[in-house]
């Protein structure tokens, strides 16, 4: 998918980089790196683009993803808004897989561990007693230096390679060509996308922002994420209504205009299609859910 590759600075005295940050918005290009990532959100609510999946993401999520994995964190419009109160924050980790040694991974002992950062190369979910495991260890790390930082980390990875509440997030056959070339077609399609989705995008204008003809826009789209654009966009929408009926604050006839589609069967059908249930379906089962 061409995207930018981000060049992630570790201190001289460090072998890896941990941080925390309170910032208006994440980091908000389709980007990849060398290095493994493992990040807590603590504060935020957007859109994830991790590989070929579109998903939501929300305070307390814990996100593996795997080295030179495609991702971005777009938050949503509200935190664009220059506003005092409104901040995203995140405790994050980039470390390379042999930064231990090269031969750290091909110990026997360490069978577990290579065959996660395998698995995270598609991006991993981790959620139940091992999230807030994760999120623990990463509390602690931030406060201690030198070998404990490596313990504290070695265990993070041992506890999540032991555990079965992990959720891959990109398809099996995920692929990517990353390159540091060419990278602003396919940003100047999500940034334009991600502006306009609640308005009707034409196929002449998308292109145009591409810079490439109409003919050959849905095959290059295809070709880069493995979808077509139309799926691409409607993934987009039903994010959209998806956070708009557990905020419950609109009628679904509004939300589905408010989520860029032009009438209920449509938006019924689509998001039912991309979600398994019915609008109503899934609202019903998220508060069921919270008032669990």
């Amino acid at each position: 998918m061409n995207p930018h590759l981000l060049k992630v600075s570790t201190a001289p005295h460090q072998s890896f980089n941990i941080r925390h940050d309170v910032v208006p918005y994440f980091y908000n290009r389709w980007h990849f790196h060398p290095e493994v990532e493992l990040l807590h959100i603590q504060k935020g609510t957007g859109i994830q683009f991790i590989g070929d999946s579109i998903q939501r993401f929300k305070k307390d999520d814990v996100i593996l993803v795997g080295a030179n994995l495609p991702h971005l964190w777009r938050c949503d419009d509200a935190y664009f808004q220059k506003s005092k109160t409104l901040l995203a924050q995140s405790t994050v980790v980039h470390f390379r897989e042999d930064f231990w040694g090269e031969r750290f991974l091909e110990l026997p002992e360490n069978k577990k561990l290579k065959q996660l950062l395998g698995k995270a190369k598609r991006g991993i979910s981790i959620t139940g007693a091992t999230k807030q495991f994760v999120i623990a260890h990463l509390e602690k790390m931030l406060h201690v230096k030198d070998t404990e930082r490596i313990v504290l980390l070695l265990q993070i990875l041992t506890k999540i390679s032991q555990s079965k509440q992990l959720k891959q997030i990109s398809s099996a056959g995920f692929t990517t060509q990353v390159e540091e070339k060419s990278t602003e077609r396919i940003n100047a399609i999500y940034a334009y996308t991600l502006a306009h989705f609640k308005e009707k995008i034409s196929l002449k204008k998308i292109a145009e922002v591409s810079n490439i003809s109409s003919n050959s826009f849905c095959r290059y789209f295809k070709v880069h994420t493995r979808k077509t654009y139309s799926n691409f966009l409607h993934e987009l929408r039903v994010g959209h209504a998806s956070k708009l009926l557990i905020e419950n604050k609109l009628s679904i006839s509004q939300i589905c205009f408010e989520s860029g589609f032009n009438n209920i069967t449509n938006f019924y059908k689509t998001f039912k299609r991309f979600t398994g249930q019915t609008p109503l379906e899934y609202q019903k089962l998220y508060m069921t859910n919270e008032a669990a």
